[in-house]
């Protein structure tokens, strides 16, 4: 398959997934080395495709349904498992993590996180990469943006995260 083909059905693949599709995945379907995939995701990238690389794999962001709102918050790493999975056990899905670099700026790393599954496996990569989360860069410092269902989920995940006392409030 030639490398253009390919890009085109690298699009075709994540425009149909319904979960994010790793690299791993793409250069099996496309017999071609993970490496191969990646730059090819960034070549589609710079042609203007939206693509997203979450902790699971590579996305077409879609239109975000649901209420989106930001929270602050403040944890060790340690809690950062806990934090997640009372978002999402409220119904929300935990979109991203926000934190202010000192000389970067903003950094964001999108998570897709919806359910504790995705949290447990987000953790899992985590621990097998001995990765620390964004926030360590700023002493547990950062933003999430979540979608949630309506109003009343947002407010349940500020209540839960007040009585974690990870809620990051002025």
């Amino acid at each position: 398959m030639q490398a253009e083909a390919r890009r085109e059905a690298i699009l075709n693949t994540l425009r149909g997934a319904a979960q994010p599709v790793s690299a791993g995945i793409l250069a099996g379907r496309f017999s071609v080395s993970r490496q191969v995939i990646v730059g090819d995701i960034a070549l589609l990238r710079a042609a203007g495709a939206d693509i997203s690389a979450t902790p699971r794999g590579y996305v077409i962001r879609r239109g975000i349904s649901g209420l989106v709102r930001q929270v602050a918050c403040r944890h060790t790493a340690e809690e950062m498992e806990v934090e997640l999975n009372t978002m999402v056990d409220h119904g929300c899905t935990v979109l991203d993590v926000i934190v202010e670099h000192p000389i970067y700026g903003q950094l964001t790393g999108p998570l897709q996180l919806s359910s504790r599954y995705d949290v447990g496996q987000f953790i899992a990569r985590c621990a097998q990469a001995e990765a620390q989360p964004l926030s360590m860069l700023t002493e547990g410092i950062h933003l999430h943006t979540l979608s949630c269902p309506d109003e009343a989920a947002f407010t349940r995940v500020l209540e839960s995260l007040r009585r974690l006392g990870v809620l990051l409030e002025g």
